[in-house]
């Protein structure tokens, strides 16, 4: 099919967005709105014939009575363009909490589980300069950082899948012009109308700029500028973990003298990854009770944050898991235990993984001859049988069960280089 000259830019502006070999198998998140429907018919002409293999999904999360029809239609432009399709449904909503961000979780926790089942490494998405600009906006007003105001990532893993967003250089305006000259029909989502939600505020807000020069495009800019910083900061943060920082099993150990030199934007990237990793948070910490966790570091005070302890003594500070964020944890040997340990290879019958507590801790003759604090020993995983402590590795009584940590100290350190 030829393609008249806007047609031919558009689709190599996408195309470019996926640098080198492009993936042999391509997931396309498709709503039915006009985003996203460009999206899978920019991508279904991006690549040589049967170079790239297309796969649709669309996420109903149950919330208004067109959506269904809407996934439905999305099906149909699947079936004619030769794309598998997909609807993934969401009924988790119970009328509490904030909807949107419930909707949000849900989606991508669909759209990656759908992408792992279909072998599909990579996951594109919808988003555009407009979204970056709404985005940008709203962080302004949380008074949010560099890392904030670079906005929304053009590449990120998540789950073990990767997400990319090939129009986020593109322009609503441009996509829906390639809709129309492409005979392509969407849906509108009636709560982009809404101005309830913040987002749609935003949209609104920037309408009223732009006689100020204050533009998607520019904030776009502003977010790939951000961007560019924040990357900058974060490869010295992670030159200052491979010095300072040491991984101790789950736990890690910073070297004080070292950390207490570091400039502030830096100390505070290093802990916020730390604590991260440690406690497997999905957002780093708030700014201010990180801003105080850094300064007791500093101090070598202790601390307590993201459902991790901070404990200085002498040259050196041990970040390690709360027992109060893991007390009520369970899970079956073999199995993942806070995200991050799994214990196995002993009897396993009537067992099951849980905190050791102070409690188990003092069934552990030997635990001081871990060498590790008796706080961080009453939060590593042990195995229990009726009540009755079986083994804790961590704390020298193995009997015979081995653990193993799922996420290693490199991940750690990759950890500073991926957004």
């Amino acid at each position: 099919m030829r393609l008249s000259a806007g047609n031919g830019d558009i689709v190599s502006r996408v195309r470019a967005q996926f640098l080198g070999a492009p993936p042999a198998r391509l997931g396309v998140a498709v709503s039915g709105g006009g985003d996203s429907v460009a999206l899978l018919h920019l991508l279904s002409r991006c690549f040589e014939p049967g170079q790239v293999t297309l796969m649709a999904a669309t996420v109903d999360h149950g919330l208004r009575a067109g959506a269904a029809d809407e996934a439905a239609a999305v099906g149909d432009l699947a079936q004619r363009m030769g794309i598998d399709h997909s609807v993934l449904r969401w009924r988790g909503w119970d009328g509490t909490g904030n909807l949107q961000d419930r909707a949000r979780r849900a989606r991508y926790d669909l759209l990656t589980g759908w992408a792992r089942t279909h072998d599909l490494s990579v996951l594109a998405l919808g988003h555009t300069a407009d979204d970056q600009a709404e985005t940008v906006l709203m962080r302004l007003a949380r008074v949010a950082g560099v890392s904030g105001l670079a906005g929304i990532p053009r590449r990120r893993s998540q789950d073990g899948v990767l997400l990319v967003r090939p129009l986020l250089g593109l322009s609503r305006a441009r996509l829906r012009a390639y809709l129309t000259e492409n005979d392509l029909t969407w849906a509108d989502d009636p709560s982009n109308e809404d101005t309830g939600f913040d987002r749609i505020k935003a949209r609104r807000i920037l309408a009223a700029l732009e006689p100020l020069g204050v533009t998607a495009a520019g904030l776009a800019e502003v977010a790939e500028n951000m961007a560019q910083a924040r990357d900058a900061l974060d490869w010295y943060a992670f030159l200052a973990a491979r010095d300072l920082v040491a991984c101790d099993g789950g736990d890690l150990l910073v070297d004080l003298r070292g950390y207490r030199i570091q400039p502030a934007e830096t100390a505070r990237r290093l802990l916020a990854n730390a604590i991260r990793w440690v406690g497997g948070g999905e957002y780093p910490p708030r700014r201010a009770p990180l801003l105080a966790a850094v300064e007791a570091l500093r101090r070598g005070n202790a601390a307590t944050l993201g459902g991790c302890r901070i404990l200085a003594a002498g040259r050196t500070a041990r970040i390690f898991r709360e027992l109060a964020a893991v007390r009520d944890l369970r899970a079956a040997p073999g199995a993942l235990w806070d995200g991050r340990w799994r214990l196995s290879g002993g009897d396993a019958i009537g067992c099951e993984i849980g905190a050791l507590g102070r409690h188990g801790l003092n069934s552990c003759p030997g635990w001081r001859e871990t060498g590790r604090p008796e706080a961080a020993l009453a939060a590593s995983p042990a195995v229990w049988r009726g009540g009755e402590l079986v083994a804790a590795p961590l704390a020298g009584l193995a009997n015979g069960w081995r653990l193993d940590l799922a996420r290693t100290g490199e991940e750690f350190f990759a950890s500073f280089l991926s957004h």
